[in-house]
């Protein structure tokens, strides 16, 4: 199986990925059809942050980063470095200087389906990662991968240059051939979320203005003026 570095990939345009910037995860991915979510194994180290952009892909062997180290020099400021293993790795695959080297070529961020460590000092750091485990076991730097290759991390496809959005709910991947319609819709769906404020602020409950009262209805739920009414009957 042929192994390999891509140099250059096609990248979203910069207004586009500005637009999505203003989006959250939870918006995104239902507005895309509840799709491209990375499953919830993966987390954030540090609260309150947010990322958004195109996906450079590492695509390692287990316990082992040398292709980690290779997809650095590739990255470009605005990257968010995707990290997966041919084989389960919870050992720390990305450290402090690592993330050092990251933070000089500008990528925003990494999410890694495999371990982290040296924690402490990245939080100091303020370098966003979203990642499975954290461990101090270390690894090798010996087996050839791939970098910039399909990849499937925590459960969703990620190809060269796809979006990546991360925050505090977890990470979402839009292709990039679904950028245009993905954005439309969570736009679409954000005016709607405004609109469902509105409601709220004036006092309307969700029970009405979504409908449910009939699903209650279907479901045989009745409603009773106390507790003991219930019990007597």
């Amino acid at each position: 199986m042929q192994k390999y570095v891509v140099k250059n990939i096609s990248r979203p345009d910069k207004k586009v990925i500005e637009q999505f910037q203003k989006l959250s995860v939870s918006t995104v991915y239902e507005a895309q059809g509840k799709i491209g979510l990375v499953h919830n194994e993966i987390k954030p180290i540090i609260p309150n942050t947010f990322i958004c952009g195109p996906a450079v892909t590492a695509v390692c062997y287990a316990e082992d980063n040398l292709m980690i180290h290779a997809a650095v020099e590739v990255c470009q400021p605005g990257d968010v470095l995707v990290v997966t293993t041919i084989g389960n790795s919870t050992s720390g695959m990305i450290g402090e200087l690592i993330v050092t080297a990251l933070q000089k070529r500008g990528v925003q961020g990494v999410v890694i389906d495999a371990g982290i460590r040296d924690v402490a000092q990245i939080r100091e750091l303020g370098f966003p990662i979203w990642t499975k485990a954290i461990s101090p076991q270390g690894t090798t730097k010996s087996k050839g991968g791939w970098v910039n290759a399909p990849a499937i991390c925590g459960g969703a496809a990620v190809n060269p240059g796809d979006l990546v959005l991360a925050d505090d709910d977890g990470v979402v991947v839009v292709h990039q051939d679904d950028l245009q319609t993905a954005l439309v819709s969570s736009l679409q769906r954000l005016d709607k979320e405004e609109q469902t404020k509105a409601k709220i602020a004036r006092g309307e409950v969700s029970l009405d203005f979504y409908g449910l009262r009939e699903v209650l209805g279907k479901e045989n739920v009745a409603y009773y003026d106390s507790l003991s009414v219930v019990r007597r009957g």
